[in-house]
């Protein structure tokens, strides 16, 4: 058992606290802001006997990014270890909380509280749990460069210039958390070759392709190609040329005067009715009711 605990107070520490009164006036001042906003920020450097509970949860989410030492923390009676290059968010709860640094290599952490308008469908959006546990990721250069950005920002001072500036970061510093860029030179080299897929598919949106076309243009089988694609996509890569095709439909029919079977030939549909189908299947408007939108804007002037 550790003899020793601190909330903070490290040597090296950096750390602000915005008062409940300075984000609500920045958020009257510019209601955008209210989407997503930091409510804490900290850096606490090999942070000995660091240790934090938190009977009642959090309302704000909280990110904690390791870069050197250890750490853990818990959820109830869930208990999580944490290393070097690992980060949580964890999600606003009434959970019990508790965290803190290894007794004999504690961490050094980057971290953030941030709230927002709907953090319930945020954390469901990007599938973040409460239980999820801590994940590797590669050295984060780019998060600590806007932590650090953030961070100065809100040190100038909490002016709405200050207080946009570092809000509108916080966007960018998660999605690097959320989506790092890749760190292995095997997986940058699939993308690679994922990319060229996708260039292949805007140059030809008129024709029809296979996914074992595809495939052999990447000198992959088909069922790993596929698997590749949606990994780096979200999407089956004949659904993703459909989305492409569609794309383009809708610039056709937003900028030109072409008739819809036109518009369909163009991007590969002999069958303007099938074509229609599809539109409105996944538009969930038809094309001319799409077409119809310019011309109500063009009237409203």
């Amino acid at each position: 058992m550790r003899s020793v605990k601190r909330r903070d107070g490290f040597e090296g520490q950096r750390m602000i606290s915005l008062p409940e009164a300075v984000w609500r006036n920045a958020i009257d001042a510019n209601p955008i802001i209210g989407q997503l906003y930091i409510t804490h920020i900290g850096y606490f450097p090999r942070a000995a006997f660091h240790y934090r509970e938190r009977k009642y949860g959090c309302t704000d989410n909280i990110l904690l990014y390791c870069v050197k030492g250890k750490g853990w923390y818990s959820v109830n009676d869930r208990h999580f270890e944490m290393g070097l290059n690992q980060f949580v968010i964890i999600p606003a709860t009434r959970a019990h909380l508790r965290y803190g640094s290894d007794d004999k290599n504690p961490w050094t952490i980057y971290w953030v509280h941030f709230s927002g308008k709907d953090m319930d469908s945020f954390n469901r959006g990007f599938n973040i749990g409460l239980l999820d546990g801590p994940r590797h990721i590669h050295s984060n250069e780019t998060g600590i460069q806007l932590w650090d950005m953030m961070y100065q920002s809100l040190k100038m001072g909490f002016g709405q210039e200050n207080m946009g500036k570092a809000n509108l970061c916080l966007y960018h510093f998660v999605s690097s958390f959320l989506y790092p860029e890749k760190e292995y030179a095997e997986e940058n080299e699939a993308r690679n070759r994922i990319d060229g897929t996708i260039k292949h598919m805007q140059q030809h949106l008129s024709v029809t392709l296979t996914v074992e076309e595809l495939a052999q243009q990447c000198e992959l089988s088909p069922s790993h190609f596929s698997t590749l694609f949606k990994k780096a996509t979200g999407m089956s890569p004949l659904n993703y040329f459909i989305h492409l095709k569609l794309q383009k439909a809708c610039l056709l029919l937003y900028t030109t005067d072409m008739k819809i079977k036109d518009v369909a030939v163009a991007i590969g549909y002999d069958d303007p009715y099938h074509f229609s189908r599809l539109f409105k299947k996944t538009m969930h408007i038809s094309p001319e009711q799409y077409r119809g939108l310019r011309r109500k804007e063009e009237l409203a002037g």
